[in-house]
């Protein structure tokens, strides 16, 4: 069995307040298109998505980023044609709340994909070499086999985005696969 994770794929992740820009604006359409084909095939998709408290000195990201993905702001709306495929698919897709990098940090994604036999993780969004790079190094850690969709990651830094598709492939047996080959 498998799910489909797709993390962090925001207007603040995109265009907003800590904005990959361009290179996220250029997944958009195969996020949508891998995120409709899991629905379709009735496997389970994830929405996991940055939650951050308004002014929290406590959090550790206050310190190396500015304000994003704010509760209750426009900022934590999922990026364009998602968020239309989320509203119709609601009732199909999880929405999870993360307050870490990682997808599986404080939340109960481990339980839920164990609860499904669910062995095998597609994992797309942004940033390539952050939040996606810290949900596969904990998938890896508890025995899932990895999939990057290398054309449905994105990050604000090149060198950090080529350096953490290598680590995947490298250092987790990670499969990467691509709709362009």
């Amino acid at each position: 069995m498998k799910a489909l994770i797709v993390i962090d794929y925001t207007i603040d992740f995109v265009t907003g307040k800590l904005p990959c820009g361009d290179p996220g604006i250029a997944i958009e359409h195969r996020i949508a298109e891998l995120t409709q084909q899991f629905i379709q095939q009735d496997e389970l998709v994830v929405m996991a998505v940055d939650l951050h408290e308004e002014n929290d000195p406590f959090h550790p990201e206050t310190k190396l980023f500015p304000p994003h993905n704010i509760r209750d702001t426009e900022g934590r709306t999922l990026y364009g044609t998602l968020q239309h495929i989320f509203e119709l698919n609601s009732d199909r897709i999880y929405w999870m709340d993360k307050t870490r990098y990682s997808a599986f940090c404080g939340t109960d994604l481990h339980l839920r994909l164990k609860a499904r036999n669910i062995n095998e993780l597609h994992l797309v969004g942004v940033c390539t070499d952050i939040c996606v790079l810290h949900t596969a190094v904990d998938a890896y850690n508890l025995g899932y086999n990895v999939v990057i969709h290398e054309d449905a990651v994105a990050s604000f830094n090149a060198a950090g985005h080529d350096w953490a598709l290598g680590h995947f492939r490298g250092s987790l047996g990670a499969q990467i696969v691509s709709n362009r080959e």
